[in-house]
């Protein structure tokens, strides 16, 4: 079996979802349940004997430790993690204490199995530790894209905290010979994204009538990358990755933020007509401290090596998407009551245009 830390959230949620789609390999999902972590994302598996969750924090290193003794994985995905740029802005501690502090606790407790397993099982081991492009910083508009051997420049108390968590598990795998493997991946959407993220917010506000608020004039690029694919390139790198290596996954679809919420618009106004446009909802307000202006991934060392490559543009990714979320607007008004609204607040609220 495996153990997954954060698969209540939205890529350890999809990608639990697709490896038991694929494999009849049980899952340990470890998971405390923050905020952006949602057990509803998994209801289809609530008599799975396949999936078993524990509520906890990876911080916690006896229970770690009691469920790698109980279950022995072959392998930890290690997915927990805050994420989120403005919420780092915010509240930076809770970052360096997850991202960091979780990490740490998480390869002292892999380190320690890893010891009792016998030759056979600690060769199969693996340690896989899903990371961002944010942690190499900003690109120039005619920069190449990141590479493996980019150097880290982190820029913002998020990237930052996944920057000092890949070091940590690349000092364990070259001090301790543990077998550590990490990706790095560029900004994933898809279906149970939470609706602080660019594309579900746009989605929500669009149908709600509400403004649409994008960052200063709207021209920062991303590399979109659908979940669906993030998942399945993991899951080679888990197959066939090279122990201490680093992988960019990346979707190759460069694409201004401005442009995604046009596409976002003109979507839903195909499917969800309206009397006007609502590209007319786009609301430019201040743009955030540190904003980086353009990510690109090279991914063409897990395409080369593994024979990884995305089966989703961003076309066809959107479209998808928005179907799904139109399909079920229950779970986003559930997701969106309570703490999630004053989080919004707090964010937007006291933004002016730009």
């Amino acid at each position: 079996m495996i153990l997954v830390t954060g698969g209540a959230g939205f890529i350890g949620s999809n990608f639990i979802l697709d490896w038991l789609a694929a494999s009849n390999e049980p899952v340990v999902n470890l998971d405390k349940l923050t905020y952006a972590g949602n057990l509803e994302n998994l209801s289809s598996l609530e008599n799975d004997p396949r999936h078993l969750f524990v509520r906890g924090d990876v911080r916690d290193s006896a229970l770690v430790a009691a469920l790698l003794r109980q279950h022995r994985p072959r392998a930890i995905l290690h997915f927990a993690a805050e994420s989120h740029v403005d919420r780092s802005i915010h509240a930076p501690g809770d970052f360096v204490q997850t991202n960091v502090q979780g990490t740490y606790a998480l390869l002292e407790a892999a380190r320690a199995y890893v010891a009792e397993l016998n030759e056979s099982e600690r060769a199969a081991f693996r340690f896989l530790h899903v990371s961002t492009d944010e942690v190499f910083g900003t690109l120039a508009p005619h920069d190449p894209p990141f590479s493996e051997t980019t150097p880290y420049a982190p820029n913002s108390p998020y990237a930052a905290s996944k920057a000092a968590s890949d070091h940590l598990v690349r000092a364990w795998h070259h001090t301790y010979g543990l077998a550590t493997l990490t990706t790095n991946c560029s900004n994933n959407y898809g279906p149970f994204q939470f609706p602080e993220k660019l594309i579900p917010l746009m989605i929500a506000n669009a149908l709600a009538g509400k403004p649409l608020p994008v960052y200063g004039d709207g021209r920062q690029v991303r590399d979109w990358l659908y979940v669906g694919d993030h998942c399945a390139a993991i899951r080679r790198v888990l197959e066939d990755g090279r122990p201490g290596q680093m992988y960019n996954i990346g979707g190759s679809n460069e694409m201004t933020n401005l442009n995604v919420v046009h596409a976002l618009c003109d979507i839903l106004d195909r499917l969800v007509p309206a009397e006007r446009s609502r590209r007319g909802q786009i609301a430019f307000v201040a743009d955030r401290p540190g904003h980086d202006r353009r990510y690109a991934i090279d991914a063409g060392k897990i395409r080369r090596e593994l024979g990884w490559q995305p089966a989703h543009d961003v076309t066809s990714g959107l479209e998808h998407t928005v179907r799904w979320y139109l399909a079920r607007q229950d779970w986003v008004a559930r997701i969106q009551s309570g703490a999630y609204q004053e989080w919004v607040e707090r964010n937007y609220g006291t933004r002016g245009q730009a």
